[in-house]
């Protein structure tokens, strides 16, 4: 079974429609994809309708909520949850309303440092859905104020950049919290290089934390091994994915080359609320089944 479980669309930063981002996962092999947009469910149901089409292939309804700490940001995501849960939607949407303000007052510094883009167009290239800081990049990278988005970040608008804009987030604690009321089962997002890794995981597993993103895009064996000795010492699941946006760019690696074991996806399974699991398509129960029978 080959299941990655961080995969955005373009309901958020992704640059694939829900439908194309299941075509594609089924195309190149895939058996199980989790739709992970930032701080937006608006990709899944299409998704989950896109899925209904081929049988043995299974999308697990998610979130990847930013969170902040005083160094930074931390990610949780959200795996089998209500996604047609009012309170979080209504969670969500003050988050991407932050983004908006956010985006917008990024704009405004960059104008101030030479580099003019229209606000209109990052509008457009969100297309109506959440706006995220890949939509600037690309707004830069059209204006050929940048060589490729990742300069974009590295230079301008990541963390501590000079158009850089702090904006609304909950904290991982609060992430955490958020899920479970919305019947979910928070795992904390690429992991590595967050200080004091735990001291958090302690306080977020106190919370109902169930595991940790292991295998990522570009983790080294090493880095793999401190995890999962991490997760086994904590008790949490391993979980893997890509973290997939579909930019094409040369750099982000293919939806697919890192996965969820097999056995990390059976727990999941289990730990997944029944309710939840009803409403998905049929052939989820039947690789439930077979993962049982693994």
């Amino acid at each position: 079974m080959r299941a990655d479980l961080h995969v955005h669309t373009n309901a958020s930063d992704g640059r694939l429609d829900p439908q194309e981002v299941v075509r594609l996962a089924v195309e190149i092999g895939l058996n199980a994809i989790a739709i992970t947009d930032h701080d937006t469910v608006g990709g899944i149901a299409a998704a989950l309708e896109t899925a209904r089409a081929f049988t043995s292939f299974i999308v697990i309804p998610g979130v990847e909520i930013n969170t902040d700490v005083p160094d930074g940001e931390v990610h949780i995501l959200g795996y089998f949850l209500d996604y047609t849960d009012e309170r979080l939607e209504s969670t969500l949407q003050k988050l991407r309303n932050a983004r908006w303000v956010r985006a917008q007052e990024m704009v405004t510094k960059l104008s101030k440092l030479g580099m003019n883009i229209e606000w209109s167009r990052v509008e457009e290239l969100a297309r109506g859905k959440a706006i995220c800081r890949p939509h600037i990049a690309q707004a830069l990278l059209e204006k050929g104020y940048i060589s490729c988005e990742k300069e974009a970040f590295d230079k301008y608008i990541g963390h501590g950049g000079p158009a850089y804009v702090e904006r609304y987030k909950l904290s991982p604690v609060e992430a955490v919290k958020l899920i479970i009321m919305a019947r979910g089962l928070p795992v904390l997002a690429h992991p590595a290089d967050i200080n004091e890794l735990d001291h958090l995981i302690r306080e977020l597993k106190e919370e109902g934390l169930v595991g940790i993103e292991v295998y990522y895009r570009d983790y080294d064996s090493a880095t793999i091994n401190r995890l999962l000795d991490i997760a086994n010492r904590y008790s949490l699941i391993a979980t893997g994915g890509t973290d997939y946006h579909g930019f094409n760019d040369g750099i982000e690696v293919m939806m697919g080359t890192t996965v969820t074991p097999p056995q990390s996806l059976n727990q999941l399974f289990a730990l997944a609320d029944p309710q939840i699991l009803g409403l998905l398509p049929a052939a989820n129960y039947v690789l439930k089944s077979l993962l049982t029978k693994d």
